[in-house]
């Protein structure tokens, strides 16, 4: 006997989809007006086509802040998932202990994102700051004003600390919901602690995975208030992202028509990415799904 689905309930949601759509549409729209045309003034603008568009990419300034952009995201990546799965592996399961170290791991994504930048800057100060005056101690002379080493190394432990909690989460939450028939089964089969998370954690981690690392992907890639306030993208250019160069252009220089059109490259590039992500995750959780059967 077939079943009958009533799918009548996402009527109730329709108003709200609604909302978010034009919400969206009308600022998009706006800024493809803007892409297409050299804006003098409000009554003087003139159509340019896909001129901005030509300029933003062959930008080597804008170039060099894409391939920083990268290059942070993907480092940041490589940190905080295995790191988050590990403390999510040795966080408690039962008892006071878990409801402890859930709050003090959840604490970091509670604080403001100009807040975090601005906790940072104090703490490597070199005179009051722990970790600036407990490295110039030993000997390290530690500036993140004037060695974009020590400034890449400081934001990336900035991120680091305020975002591998969440990927802990999300992983905490996908352990927790598997069933114990199979470490049950694992015990009987005397599977080893590594064989279990092979073969029982992990594949049951990967769709909390897929929403973890596309949401960090989409923040990283989008990080603009905790460098800012940091290191206000120096020293020289070495931690200017494409956020801030965006901003820089958009509103310090009131260039509406290439900042514009930059931000639909932007836009793009992170749709793109991000769905190459999802499709080679889903691709290698389909690939596990055949081995296994």
């Amino acid at each position: 006997m077939n079943k009958v689905y009533n799918n009548r309930a996402w009527w109730l949601i329709l108003p709200m989809l609604l909302l978010v759509a034009f919400s969206a549409v009308i600022p998009l729209m706006t800024v493809v007006n803007y892409s297409v045309q050299d804006v003098f003034d409000a009554n003087t603008r003139f159509f340019t086509g896909t001129e901005w568009f030509r300029e933003m990419l062959n930008d080597p300034g804008l170039q060099a802040a894409l391939a920083r952009q990268f290059a942070f995201s993907l480092t940041v990546l490589a940190i905080e998932v295995p790191l988050g799965i590990g403390i999510a592996l040795i966080m408690p399961k039962k008892g006071w202990q878990a409801s402890a170290v859930l709050i003090l791991v959840t604490m970091p994504l509670l604080i403001p994102w100009n807040v975090v930048g601005s906790i940072w800057q104090i703490f490597t100060r070199g005179d009051i700051g722990l970790m600036g005056w407990s490295l110039r101690e030993l000997g390290y002379g530690y500036n993140i004003t004037a060695s974009p080493v020590d400034a890449w190394a400081t934001i990336i432990l900035m991120d680091v600390w305020h975002w591998t909690p969440l990927i802990a989460l999300l992983c905490f939450s996908g352990l927790r919901s598997i069933p114990d028939a199979y470490y049950q089964a694992a015990r009987i089969d005397r599977a080893s602690k590594w064989a279990v998370f092979r073969y029982i954690q992990l594949p049951k981690l990967t769709n909390v995975l897929v929403i973890g690392v596309l949401l960090r992907f989409m923040h990283s890639f989008m990080i603009y208030a905790e460098p800012f306030v940091l290191t206000g993208g120096g020293p020289g250019s070495s931690t200017t992202f494409l956020s801030q160069s965006l901003t820089t252009m958009a509103i310090g220089q009131q260039d509406l028509g290439p900042s514009a059109a930059f931000s639909l490259i932007y836009f793009l590039i992170i749709l793109l990415v991000t769905w190459v992500f999802y499709t080679a995750i889903m691709n290698m959780q389909k690939d596990d799904n055949n081995k296994e059967a």
